[in-house]
């Protein structure tokens, strides 16, 4: 046996044991990427917004940024949840490390690659089940360029996951069709939250056919009135 394949069969029963659950509920189901460059941006954004929304997605730019500290506070500050959407995508003793990490700094739940392999999403598992956090399996992603190498995989990749047991899942509002597909594998009940929708040129009502909740980022945080841009939003789901 080669040392992942040891390393995985030892948590393997584990993880049939116990799966996680579906990801909390998504007010107004809309996610903030919040991808701005400092706290100060953060919280004054969450200062306008936050009375309709209750789960925000940070990802590099702010903790690169700020540190996890940034983490911290917005969950601290706003009592929202909070989705930290790091990617990851590295061996397995890493990714639980990275994992750790991110659960400790108070972030519910974490986005996690795919495409490294079923060890590498497992020890990512294995970790937020240790701090009662979930993850979300990132299938396919909303830009051109997932075309070239993460769109022949990403049907393997979202049936892996539904054998690991992960019930929450990442999938693009750009092309409806992919996501319909992974809807169909991973089941009505996982939970699915989609990004692309605004700049990008998703649309929310076709989107929320397929999935739960969408990720919306530049469309608000770079909106003279992102009031008006989230209530936008609200009004167009609810049509």
């Amino acid at each position: 046996m080669l040392d992942y394949e040891i390393w995985e069969h030892s948590i393997k029963n584990h993880l049939k044991i116990k799966n996680l659950p579906t990801f909390m509920e998504v007010k107004n189901k809309i996610i903030l990427a919040m991808d701005v460059g400092s706290i100060q941006e953060a919280l004054e954004l969450m200062d306008e917004v936050s009375s309709y929304l209750n789960t925000v997605k940070i990802g590099y730019p702010l903790v690169l940024a700020e540190g996890l500290e940034a983490v911290s506070r917005v969950k601290e500050e706003y009592g929202c949840n909070v989705i930290c959407d790091f990617k990851v995508a590295d061996i397995p003793a890493t990714n639980e490390k990275i994992a750790d990490v991110t659960f400790q700094s108070g972030a519910d739940a974490l986005i996690v690659h795919g495409f490294v392999g079923r060890d590498s999403a497992a020890s990512c598992l294995a970790s937020a089940e240790k701090y009662d956090k979930e993850i979300f399996l990132l299938t396919e992603m909303s830009h051109p360029g997932a075309e070239e190498f993460l769109k022949p995989v990403s049907m393997d990749i979202a049936r892996m996951g539904v054998n690991m047991g992960i019930k929450n899942y990442v999938g693009p509002s750009t092309r409806l069709d992919r996501l319909g597909m992974i809807r169909k594998i991973v089941g009505e009940e996982s939970f699915i939250i989609s990004p692309g929708v605004g700049v990008q040129g998703g649309d929310p009502r076709d989107t929320l056919q397929f999935a739960n909740a969408l990720i919306v980022g530049r469309s608000i945080y770079l909106a003279d009135d992102p009031v008006n841009v989230v209530e936008s939003l609200i009004d167009a789901v609810k049509l």
